[in-house]
Order: C-alpha cells, then sequence, then structure tokens
C-alpha cells in the first residue's frame, strides 16, 4: 500500500475519532451535570431548582445550563491531546530522531544508500517515511542514464517535498479542534458570566431589601462559567503550544534529513 493511501486512511480515522470525542464530550458533560452535579443530596431539600447547594457539586450545578457546555469543551480539549500524544509519538519513530538524522548522514558519507533505507525501516514514523522515500529515489535516479544530474537532483527533491507534504497534514490534524476550544471555552464561559450577573443585578433592582438567594445564585452562575472556561482555554492554549513546538522540530528534522540527501547527491555526483 502507497504512503498515499496510508496516509489518506489515517486521516479519515482521525476524523472520525474527532467527530466521536466531540459527541462523547457532550453527551459526558450532559451526564455529569444533571446526574453527578443535579443530585437531590447536593441541595437542601433535596430540589436541585430551589434548594441551595449543600457542597461543590451543587454550587457548580447552580452556574446553569452553560456548564454541560464548558465541560463538554475540557473534555474534547483532554481527549484530542490525548489523541495527538499518541499520533505524534508514534509519527516520531522508535528512536530520537536527532540520532536517527546523524545515523542516516553517516550512512549517507559512507555511500551506503541500502543502510540507510534499512535503518529507515527500522526508526519508522513519518520522518523516516520521508527519508526513505527520498532514498529510494535517489537510488532510482543514480542508475538511470536517460536523466542529466540536474533532472536527477530535481526528482530526488520533488520526491521529498511529496513526501514531506503526505506527512505533515497528519502531524497537524485536530490541532484546529484545540485552537478552536480554546476560544470557544473563553467565550462560552463569558456568556455564562454575563447571563449570571444578569440575574445577579436583578435581584438588586427588586423592590425593597434585595434577594440574597437569587443575588447569590447569580453570582454563583458567573463564577462557575468564568472557571470552566478560563481552564478549557489554558489547557486548550497549552495543548496547542506543546504539539505545535513538537510539529516544528519534526518538520525541521525532515528538513535537514532531505538537505543532507539532496547535498550529498550533488557531492557524490559531478556535472554530466
Amino acid at each position: 500500500m502507497s504512503n498515499k493511501n496510508t496516509n489518506s486512511e489515517g486521516n479519515g480515522i482521525m476524523g472520525y475519532f474527532a467527530g466521536l470525542a466531540i459527541l462523547f464530550a457532550i453527551a459526558v458533560g450532559i451526564t455529569i451535570f444533571t446526574v453527578l452535579m443535579g443530585d437531590s443530596a447536593n441541595f437542601e431539600g433535596g430540589d436541585p431548582v430551589k434548594g441551595h447547594p449543600l457542597n461543590l457539586l451543587g454550587t457548580i450545578h447552580k452556574g446553569g445550563f452553560i456548564v454541560p457546555i464548558l465541560i463538554a469543551v475540557n473534555i474534547i480539549v483532554i481527549l484530542i491531546s490525548i489523541e495527538r500524544a499518541i499520533t505524534l509519538s508514534a509519527a516520531n519513530g522508535k528512536g530520537s530522531a536527532a540520532k536517527f538524522v546523524k545515523n542516516m548522514q553517516g550512512l549517507l558519507a559512507q555511500g551506503n544508500i541500502d543502510g540507510a533505507i534499512s535503518a529507515c525501516d527500522t526508526q519508522r514514523g513519518s520522518l523516516a517515511a520521508v527519508v526513505r522515500s527520498g532514498l529510494t529515489r535517489y537510488k532510482s535516479v543514480s542508475t538511470n542514464e536517460t536523466l542529466n544530474r540536474d533532472e536527477k537532483k530535481a526528482a530526488i527533491e520533488k520526491e521529498l517535498e511529496e513526501a514531506t507534504g503526505l506527512e505533515l497534514p497528519m502531524l497537524s490534524k485536530n490541532l484546529v479542534i484545540i485552537t478552536t476550544m480554546a476560544s470557544i471555552g473563553t467565550l462560552v464561559g463569558l456568556i455564562g458570566t454575563v447571563l449570571g450577573m444578569i440575574k445577579a443585578f436583578a435581584a438588586l433592582a427588586n423592590t425593597g431589601a434585595p434577594d440574597t438567594a437569587a443575588l447569590a445564585t447569580g453570582i454563583s452562575e458567573a463564577l462557575v462559567n468564568t472557571a470552566f472556561g478560563i481552564i478549557g482555554s489554558t489547557l486548550a492554549i497549552i495543548s496547542y503550544n506543546y504539539f505545535s513546538n513538537r510539529i516544528d522540530t519534526m518538520t525541521h528534522s525532515m528538513d535537514e534529513a532531505s538537505y543532507s540527501i539532496v547535498s550529498h547527491f550533488q557531492s557524490s555526483h559531478g556535472a554530466n
């Protein structure tokens, strides 16, 4: 099976995972909000609507209908982060990428192309796939008498570019979901905060003495949604920056390996 087909299947699987993760997170968020936090034992008189909360779960439940959305946002960030960690770990291969590149460069310096290809088969992962594609094309064009030096070099460069282009989308797949959750977490939390403060000020605007229960409920809803929104956005930003840095490191290794292959070809093959 070609690398192109393999990557297409991998992207499809990750796409399905992202969709299922979102649906799962929404279902879990609603379940936690209604079953766990909305349990009658968490409120005075066993009334989740009018009863005062007796513990933290009851207090969070008073945050209102925005809470399950924010719970889902946090769960989505966690699930996608786990998926990205597993995917990037597999894409990195079995050993250190830096050591693999140095080993490949050493084998190239010795003119051992087959040994470098075998090292790719041992390393595996996205970096090894790119290098293997370039080395395979290197080996095939080296014995092609119909092409001149520049054409051979261009063929190798094109193969490396295409292989890199196939691997990079898989590395960055689903990161857009994490960045979206970072924005949504803040905005949805802000919506909950505004709604809670509206309730709080509405209680203060009542004739006569302020309704302290309604005031407390409004402030509780505002603070709970603010907290969940900040937590979700913070987790998403940290996750995105971490994985972006890992992808940049892997991309740099691909570029370094590609440059080494092309440079070795130029130095070992004189102009026709």
